[in-house]
């Protein structure tokens, strides 16, 4: 079956894309703004179908472990959550990372603290990239901008988990969850024989063959020696995707003398407040970063040698502005702009910001 275009909120294209990919299993919990991917998928019913799992388990905790359960197996397993649910699946990610085990979360950003609000927030950035559980560890995160983006990046998320064996998160907010857009679909891939998944994941707790003894797969290693070891394997391994996966998007950068950078919903908001700086004379670019992490710090390091200043707009009290700040390293002045409680930057205030605290 060929691509199909239809119109949907970014929620939905996340479970039409999931169906199609291929996915084995999805075990979730609803809570607003994501309820909609569990809903959808129910609906679609794909057991049916594809054969995928849907299954709405007891607890959050519970769901990030049915999916520890078949990442084990080489399935391609799946989550979903907004930011008190995520917080909940935190162990479980953690326990996942140490595991080696390849595997798709998906936020859908709400305000916070606590239970906040249901409505849109970019603030889980740091509890997704500085590591939310315990321990030295990286989750390979997409920031998508659209409803397209949202349909996209679940197989390139499960196709980056499965090549270097590690969780990755899709990154989202309420307002890319609920908005509707016409969305190009995947294509139909066929899900994988239980031969294929053994060729593709030698590792997976499958049983044994007549070539090895069974896997065992854990987090756990009490000869301190040995854990240092594996440690040492997973920060090579993040070293390597940081060298190979960054990916970001730019804006009428070329003649830039300002820079806003932003990821998610405040990205789009900021294409607007580019355009009416620009009406003002005020040359202003956008970069997006795409992978949050690995984040664009050396594309961000070089700019800090080609504008004036630099302005983060993010839907938080400031928290990828001290990435950003890193990599620009001093050379220019770097300032946050962010709404919180859900509220959501207009694109004139992103502009009065952008005057008052880089451009004077």
């Amino acid at each position: 079956m060929s691509e199909e275009i239809a119109l949907m909120k970014g929620n939905e294209a996340i479970a039409h894309a999931a169906i199609r990919y291929g996915v084995d299993g999805y075990f979730g919990y609803p809570i607003t703004p994501q309820s909609e991917i569990i809903e959808t998928l129910m609906e679609e019913a794909p057991w049916k179908t594809t054969g995928m799992v849907v299954l709405q388990a007891e607890s959050e905790v519970a769901a990030i472990n049915m999916v520890y359960g078949g990442a084990a197996c080489g399935k391609y397993a799946m989550t979903s959550s907004s930011s008190p649910g995520i917080s909940l699946k935190q162990e479980g990610i953690s326990y996942m990372a140490g595991a080696e085990l390849p595997a798709l979360i998906v936020n859908v950003q709400r305000g916070g603290p606590g239970l906040g609000t249901i409505q849109p927030s970019q603030a889980d950035y740091f509890q997704t990239v500085k590591g939310g559980g315990h321990g030295d560890y990286k989750l390979i995160t997409l920031a998508p901008s659209s409803v397209q983006e949202m349909a996209d990046f679940v197989g390139l998320a499960f196709d980056l988990a499965f090549k270097y064996r590690n969780p990755a998160m899709i990154l989202s907010d309420g307002v890319i969850g609920q908005m509707m857009e016409k969305v190009k679909l995947p294509a139909w891939r066929r899900r994988r024989t239980e031969q294929e998944i053994r060729e593709q994941c030698p590792w997976a707790t499958l049983g044994k063959t007549a070539d090895r003894k069974p896997n065992i797969i854990t987090s756990l290693e009490l000869d301190s020696a040995a854990m240092e070891k594996n440690n040492e394997r997973f920060q090579a391994k993040y070293r390597e995707v940081e060298a190979t996966e960054v990916r970001y998007e730019e804006v009428k950068c070329d003649d830039a003398d300002y820079l806003l950078v932003a990821f998610g919903s405040a990205a789009r908001i900021c294409l607007k407040s580019i355009d009416l700086a620009r009406q003002e004379g005020i040359k202003v670019g956008l970069l997006r970063p795409i992978t949050l992490w690995p984040f664009p710090s050396e594309i961000l390091h070089a700019y800090g040698s080609r504008v004036k200043g630099i302005l983060t707009v993010e839907l938080n009290a400031g928290q990828m502005v001290e990435d950003v700040r890193l990599a620009v390293n001093g050379q220019i002045p770097v300032a946050h702009y962010g709404r919180l409680g859900g509220i959501v930057p207009t694109p004139d205030g992103v502009l009065a910001a952008l005057k008052e605290k880089i451009v004077h």
